[in-house]
């Protein structure tokens, strides 16, 4: 992630750079983890896919606020632009506090809130048979301002379960349980959301007043990475945030990564899933790409064309084994081989955009782009023997 910093130009870092597929590397690979939190929780695909699609947006806000940080750190006392190793070395403290220190605490929090969602979610399916019952972990750990909510009892639809439903603070490990209605008496509304309030009152921004199950949301709209305008503004519309755009560069960034997830926020697959994908890719390839002779004699399998402004590509094998690597943790995996698949029908349309230089090789790639049934697409050849195809990626 910190090589697409080192590669910015200018004064500022655009907040395009959270398109860089390094960068989505690190965001899904973060999202990831604390997906791994709530994979054992059972609950419905809806409320799952909802769940992850807030873990994968606040990964990117997160990502976005590491790299911001970083990015003075590209000169030195001088002014001067330091090289990539004493760059890296100066930013890897903040690369520990982050995704050492920070992550911890977010994924015990994002851990508890899938848990309490999964109840609510179970709770709901009842109705109003039972009330709901505010249950501490029972033991000399338990924070005493969470303690004094211990036993408060309410009806599912009381506004205290909207605002102090667990988990209510970093590392929190209060719950609620369902209980009978004749076995446990109601308490008084106004006296609980007293409790509430007193019980949060180090919570003096109100972050963590939400209900994960309610919202559909395992982070609160309001959390380190955000500001306070979140709390009234996304509530998957974004009208509010682009009202105030250009006033701030976060609201930028949350826009950004709404617009990117899509409203269909698909769920990641499983790792047999992704192998299927794979093999039909692979044996597409090996039906698909015509034998060719080699002028050491041997074969190849390889299809050569041209794109619109002349350039002679060769699409290998190699092509659709590294298109797959790079994205297979993606949610676009199957839709970007299948994309893949049709390389004869949209190469002929693409055109060149740039060169870039090889970090870690002594070829340099270029790099085209072209739009194929409603899609970006965006893809690289290696120029070896001639321009081979290397990889490509939805934009």
């Amino acid at each position: 992630m910190m090589s697409a910093l080192f590669s910015e130009k200018g004064a500022h870092m655009k907040v395009s750079i959270l398109t860089d597929e390094r960068v989505q590397d690190f965001i899904n690979t973060h999202a990831d983890a604390l997906n791994r939190g709530m994979a054992r929780v059972e609950m419905s695909d809806g409320m799952r896919q909802r769940l992850e699609r807030s873990n994968w947006v606040f990964s990117g806000m997160k990502t976005f606020h590491e790299l911001n940080e970083a990015f003075p750190s590209l000169i030195d006392e001088r002014g001067e632009r330091k090289t990539f190793d004493r760059f890296y070395d100066d930013v890897r403290k903040i690369h520990e506090t982050y995704n050492r220190n920070y992550l911890r605490a977010e994924y015990n929090f994002i851990t508890q809130s899938a848990e309490m969602a999964s109840r609510w979610e179970r709770f709901s399916e009842d109705g109003d048979r039972y009330n709901l019952q505010y249950r501490t972990a029972g033991d000399d750990r338990v924070r005493p301002e969470h303690a004094a909510m211990e036993g408060i009892t309410l009806p599912i639809d009381d506004p205290f379960w909207e605002s102090y439903f667990p988990p209510n603070s970093w590392n929190c490990r209060c719950s609620a349980v369902q209980v009978r209605k004749s076995k446990h008496p109601t308490t008084p509304s106004d006296e609980a959301m007293a409790l509430g309030e007193m019980a949060t009152q180090k919570d003096t921004k109100g972050m963590f007043r939400f209900n994960p199950g309610k919202e559909r949301k395992s982070v609160p709209d309001y959390n380190p990475y955000t500001i306070s305008k979140c709390k009234t503004c996304n509530k998957g519309k974004l009208k509010l945030a682009r009202s105030f755009i250009d006033d701030n560069q976060l609201c930028q960034v949350c826009t950004f990564l709404h617009n990117m997830t899509g409203e269909e926020f698909g769920r990641r697959l499983n790792k047999q899933e992704r192998k299927d994908i794979q093999d039909a890719t692979l044996a597409w390839a090996d039906k698909h790409l015509p034998k060719i002779d080699m002028p050491d004699g041997t074969q190849c399998a390889r299809l050569t064309l041209k794109t619109a402004d002349g350039y002679e590509l060769h699409i290998g094998k190699k092509f659709f084994s590294e298109t797959y690597s790079k994205c297979k943790n993606s949610r676009h995996v199957a839709e970007t081989m299948e994309m893949a698949t049709h390389i004869g029908e949209w190469i002929a349309e693409a055109t060149h955009q740039r060169t870039e230089v090889g970090r870690h090789h002594d070829y340099n790639f270029e790099v085209f782009t072209v739009s194929y049934q409603g899609k970006n697409i965006e893809f690289k050849a290696k120029c070896t023997d001639g321009l081979i195809v290397y990889l490509m990626r939805l934009l």
